[in-house]
């Protein structure tokens, strides 16, 4: 069995590449869902000038807005991989649904509840353009996240003990 840190490592790489991924679906998906990019700064970015705040007293600064968000998105979906991979390595059931349940999960916790409870974000409505793009981006990341882990965890066997 691999040790903690290897399955950790393994899951702090998968969600860094699902959060690749989610960004470039992201990217072609949102004018076909009709998201365009409004004034209001992203969740991340939010985040961000919370930590910001709460290290320097002060909000990100415009120059690095952008950068500060990527960050948090990156961040977060390593924190998350590293988790999941920890998971499934204590339930491997977790894995069955291809990372589709991990996905759902990410959006219905961090999306729909710890965003608009953090004051980064509304809460969520029922809209159908909104919804379907959280959820498909979502599902991608969960998907992106699983097959990644997967590949990982067979590439650490084929390396010589």
């Amino acid at each position: 069995m691999r040790s903690l840190i290897s399955t950790t490592l393994i899951g702090v790489g998968a969600g860094l590449v699902a959060s690749f991924v989610m960004d470039r679906f992201q990217d072609v998906a949102a004018p076909a869902f009709g998201m365009g990019g409004g004034n209001d700064d992203p969740s991340t970015v939010k985040a961000a000038d919370t930590i910001s705040e709460a290290v320097a007293g002060r909000p990100v600064t415009q120059k690095h807005r952008q950068a500060a968000g990527s960050a948090m998105h990156y961040a977060l979906g390593a924190a998350v991989g590293g988790g999941y991979a920890l998971a499934v390595r204590q339930w491997p059931d977790l894995a069955k649904g291809w990372g589709v349940p991990a996905g759902l999960a990410t959006m219905l916790l961090l999306d729909d509840l710890m965003v608009p409870a953090a004051g980064w974000g509304p809460w969520p409505e029922a809209e159908v353009p909104g919804n379907a793009y959280g959820l498909t981006s979502h599902l991608v990341f969960g998907v992106a996240m699983e097959g990644t882990r997967r590949a990982g965890v067979a590439g650490a066997k084929a390396l010589p003990a």
